[in-house]
């Protein structure tokens, strides 16, 4: 294929306008200004009036929540989590491919070519569940990193979550490991990588989180979790651990090149400058953070201090929306609304979406920019329209402006969505399908 007439972002500081793009098989082939020299063979895409840039990447997620939407819509992290947590105690292996098809779905529609996903509900009757979701990524035809997660600290023990949805330690270091052995493919060109992700301080033994770690860095994957969301799980970790959230982790080995937090939000001047000095990640999930009121988180200090950023959705039970351009949109304004206008650049903010995801994935060798060699996961947007073709600079219409078109998406060469149409499932049945499941899951609560 080639993709010609277009404004080719690389997100590497070079910009094309009118250049052009080949991709054979899963890779890109060329990248230059004017139509490429040689046709032959390939299918043209005049990309004529629309802007170029790499697949976004989605840092953290919480894929089943899809068909638990619209539930405390006013409530804080804390509250919303002990309503929510008998709805989603009641999740199957269908609930969880339905409500993963159907967030997938949207991401794809929003510019997303690679997601990862954060599950940690496992209820005992509820089948392979972690399976449902890969299945779901495949058919939508999305580059997977599934996030093996954990919770062993229940209500009886101080901690969050209700008893009969956490896990025995034992059960949970044992059903990592499968899932590393079963999902895991580290070969160059992956569709599929899985990390470990304990849930959170306020979820998760000591213990587990340290034992985690030693596991995943055995067998050579990643680990993911969540901190710093809000001021209630600092005030948890003083008065349990007596220290700060990110000193409680760290002690247990969770800092360093193979992690990555979600949010990040509350931290003082030094823990900003110890992420940043041990390169740890950061999923930045603006939507959710607002809809919580958490907090904003600041991407500005983290990105400067040295830490890999990324952007994140979060779970649709807080982020209705479920779209990962949305969040490019919201970073720059949430910075800005703190720190200036110059907190964050619209490049800046489409660079978190795209090379910074790559980075807190370890991926950046392979997808986040538009680079000869790179896999062809490629988004093309229409900026030919009322909502946008005056606008000046087309990145500004992109990251400020309403959403355009999304008139291909490729994911490792191969079209998932064409003239803002998921062409991989039948997205009509599967918000049929999302409506049924989320009845089904409140009369089961109920």
């Amino acid at each position: 294929m080639i993709i010609e007439n277009a404004h080719v972002v690389t997100v590497t500081g070079e910009e094309i306008a009118g250049g052009h793009v080949v991709v054979e098989d899963n890779r890109i082939t060329a990248v230059g200004a004017g139509p490429a020299v040689d046709r032959a063979g390939h299918d043209v895409v005049d990309a004529r009036g629309g802007l170029l840039t790499p697949g976004f990447v989605n840092t953290h997620n919480h894929l089943y929540q899809w068909v638990t939407r619209g539930l405390a819509v006013d409530a804080t992290l804390f509250e919303w989590l002990t309503t929510l947590y008998p709805v989603w105690a009641g999740i199957d292996e269908h609930a969880v491919h339905t409500g993963a098809t159907g967030a997938l779905s949207q991401l794809a529609l929003t510019g997303c070519t690679t997601s990862t996903d954060h599950h940690y509900v496992f209820p005992r009757e509820g089948g392979d569940v972690f399976a449902a979701e890969i299945r779901a990524a495949a058919e939508v035809g999305l580059r997977f990193h599934p996030c093996r997660g954990s919770m062993d600290l229940g209500r009886k023990d101080g901690g969050l979550p209700p008893d009969h949805v956490v896990e025995d330690r034992d059960a949970v270091l044992a059903a990592s490991e499968a899932a590393i052995d079963r999902w895991h493919d580290a070969s160059p060109g992956s569709m599929l990588q899985v990390a470990l992700a304990p849930c959170s301080p306020f979820s998760v033994t000591g213990d587990l989180m340290r034992e985690s770690a030693e596991l995943a860095r055995r067998r050579g994957v990643r680990l993911h979790t969540h901190l710093a969301e809000t001021l209630d799980e600092e005030d948890f970790c003083r008065e349990r651990f007596g220290c700060s959230p990110l000193e409680y982790v760290e002690g247990l080995g969770w800092t360093g090149a193979d992690v990555w937090f979600a949010h990040a939000i509350h931290l003082d001047d030094p823990a900003v400058k110890r992420i940043g000095a041990t390169r740890t990640g950061v999923a930045h999930c603006p939507s959710s953070n607002a809809r919580l009121g958490a907090g904003i988180a600041r991407t500005r200090d983290l990105r400067d201090a040295g830490a890999r950023v990324g952007l994140g959705v979060d779970g649709a039970a807080s982020n209705e929306a479920g779209s990962l351009l949305e969040e490019v949109r919201h970073a720059v304004l949430f910075a800005r609304a703190v720190g200036g206008p110059t907190a964050l650049t619209v490049r800046d903010s489409l660079e978190l979406a795209t090379l910074g995801g790559a980075r807190v994935l370890g991926r950046e060798d392979e997808i986040g920019s538009i680079e000869v060699g790179k896999l062809a996961d490629l988004a093309l947007w229409g900026l030919d329209g009322l909502g946008h073709a005056d606008v000046a600079d087309p990145v500004a219409a992109l990251v400020l402006g309403a959403p355009p078109p999304l008139d291909l998406l490729l994911v490792n060469g191969r079209p998932v969505v064409e003239h803002d149409r998921v062409v991989t499932v039948d997205t009509d049945a599967v918000a049929r399908e999302c409506a049924r499941v989320h009845r089904t899951l409140l009369e089961k609560a109920s």
